[in-house]
């Protein structure tokens, strides 16, 4: 009788170790696929716990799928996961993942918005790591009202979105993320607004001439004495006669950039400043900070003119005769290059 007792209670803790082992390895062992370092998650806020084991198994992190919806449903824990994204390292546990998710410890996306180019191209740069649509994006940039309360216009809105990249939560709503893009456009012009100027551009107006000089140049240190050009055609009344505003107006009439001709410069658009006085109604693209900067602290020179060299550089000049000749050098310079393409294009098509 004796015997039989012990070996039933060696066989309960035998049963109890095994089950403790099980409870052990099924909450603190490791969960995941065997990768490196982290991979990604998203979870959308109308996803349960087998949508989000599915989707754990869809990124070939989750290994043992039954272990981990039996801690899920057993601890409550499954119902109360938060929605966005996070990022799982190989070897976490089930009770880990559990943890994270149930807490809301998300990882930010990263969101980088290019310099000099369309609102198209920003909004899907903006859309393509977050929660919401390209076509989300591109409706809040377009809303007026939306626009106003940020105390510009839609037209305006363009200058603002600061070339950058950015970090925010995958649900961040797209209104959140163009406020705080703007903001950091301001908080950009405030730095390098110089403090003693007593007749300060308004930030729009400077954004503007910014978003000009992205498009005449990516050579940096140039940005400041192409400012220093338009700052004196403004100063003494001249038309800005900016090519980029130009090239916009061919943008808006014929839906895509190209190369520019005579006629062009007689387009009858209000962005045409070869045609219209002073900066045209709005930004052409979206400036980098290192073209903001170049307006406000523009150099100072006798310069009215400058033509491209050919290779991102420009010379510059303070007469329109000198002007002419190295726009003439140019020209020349240029037939040539195309000249050359072209052959070089036939050689290589026998």
């Amino acid at each position: 009788m004796k015997h039989t007792i012990r070996n039933v209670l060696l066989a309960g803790s035998a049963l109890i170790a095994l089950v403790g082992l099980t409870m052990y390895l099924v909450v603190f062992s490791p969960a995941t696929a065997s990768y490196e370092g982290e991979l990604s998650v998203w979870i959308p806020p109308t996803a349960d716990i087998d949508a989000v084991a599915d989707s754990l198994e869809a990124r070939g992190i989750l290994r043992k799928r039954r272990s981990f919806l039996a801690l899920a449903r057993l601890s409550g824990w499954g119902n109360q996961i938060k929605a966005g994204h996070y990022r799982i390292k190989s070897g976490d546990s089930n009770h880990k993942i559990l943890n994270i998710f149930r807490r809301g410890l998300q990882e930010p996306v990263r969101v980088s918005i290019p310099a000099g180019t369309r609102r198209e191209r920003i909004a899907r740069a903006m859309a393509t790591n977050m929660a919401f649509t390209e076509a989300d994006a591109r409706a809040v940039m377009a809303d007026e009202e939306f626009a106003l309360s940020l105390n510009t216009d839609t037209t305006g809105l363009l200058g603002y979105m600061l070339p950058d990249t950015y970090f925010f939560y995958w649900l961040t709503d797209v209104r959140d993320v163009v406020q705080r893009i703007k903001k950091e456009a301001e908080n950009t012009v405030n730095k390098h607004r110089p403090v003693e100027i007593t007749d300060p551009m308004s930030d729009d107006d400077v954004l503007v001439l910014a978003s000009i000089i992205e498009w005449e140049t990516s050579y940096v240190p140039e940005k400041a004495t192409i400012a220093g050009v338009y700052l004196n055609r403004i100063r003494d009344g001249w038309p800005l006669q900016a090519d980029p505003t130009v090239q916009y107006a061919v943008m808006q009439t014929e839906g895509e950039k190209r190369r520019l001709f005579n006629v062009d410069y007689k387009l009858e658009h209000p962005y045409n400043t070869y045609r219209f006085r002073g900066l045209p109604p709005g930004p052409v693209t979206n400036p980098s900070a290192t073209s903001i900067e170049a307006v406000l602290n523009p150099e100072e020179h006798g310069y009215f003119y400058f033509v491209a060299k050919g290779d991102g550089s420009h010379l510059f000049s303070r007469t329109l005769s000198e002007h002419n000749l190295r726009a003439r050098e140019y020209r020349a310079m240029m037939k040539v290059r195309r000249r050359m393409q072209a052959e070089a294009s036939t050689n290589q098509g026998t």
